[in-house]
């Protein structure tokens, strides 16, 4: 047995907790674990407080003189979240139709899971680190006495894979997952 739900939430505060109490209900429900519910749903929470904050700055696109030209894009006060739960994982998707990640953030595996390139005794076999087993890009340093932007780096932390990702013209994308573990006699056990 599996669920799978979604959730198309306007861009407000009042969604955050509305998000993450669904998720923890159909948590405990399953019976997963209350230390991983734990995990996923402050992870969800930073997800949907980034699109609550950042999703909806894209303009429609068209023609200059269009009336909707340079307009918020009609889906600009939305954002949806998807979970999935089975046997075995949990993954959650949260997407917004705002501008999407700079470029460099498109894409990165959790935090934990990065592995550093072996060194190797030949130099002419060694690895450049952009060769490494996990290509993607990490995000820059960060200003730890800043009022924002750990919330990305604090869903890797909590999450075993991440995907922070744009849907051109769309907006942002970020998926998550993490490895299930059951409370005995729970609905879904792998």
């Amino acid at each position: 047995m599996s669920i799978w739900w979604s959730l198309h939430l306007r861009r407000e505060a009042a969604s955050v907790p509305l998000a993450r109490r669904f998720l923890l209900g159909t948590m405990e429900t399953a019976g997963v674990d209350p230390d991983i519910s734990f995990d996923l749903s402050v992870a969800l929470s930073e997800a949907c407080a980034n699109a609550v904050e950042h999703g909806g700055d894209r303009t429609a696109l068209g023609e200059p003189g269009d009336s909707g030209y340079g307009h918020p894009a009609a889906d600009s006060g939305q954002y949806r979240v998807t979970a999935y739960l089975d046997g075995e994982k949990c993954r959650i998707e949260v997407s917004d139709s705002g501008p999407g990640f700079p470029a460099r953030r498109a894409l990165r595996p959790a935090a934990h899971a990065v592995q550093q390139p072996q060194q190797s005794q030949h130099p002419q076999q060694s690895q450049h680190p952009q060769q490494s087993q996990h290509p993607q890009q990490a995000l820059p340093p960060r200003d730890t006495e800043a009022e924002s932007g750990r919330g990305l780096d604090l869903i890797q932390q909590l999450s075993d894979h991440v995907q922070f990702g744009n849907r051109p013209g769309h907006g942002a994308v970020v998926r998550f997952d993490k490895v299930l573990k059951w409370r005995e006699g729970a609905l879904l056990t792998a």
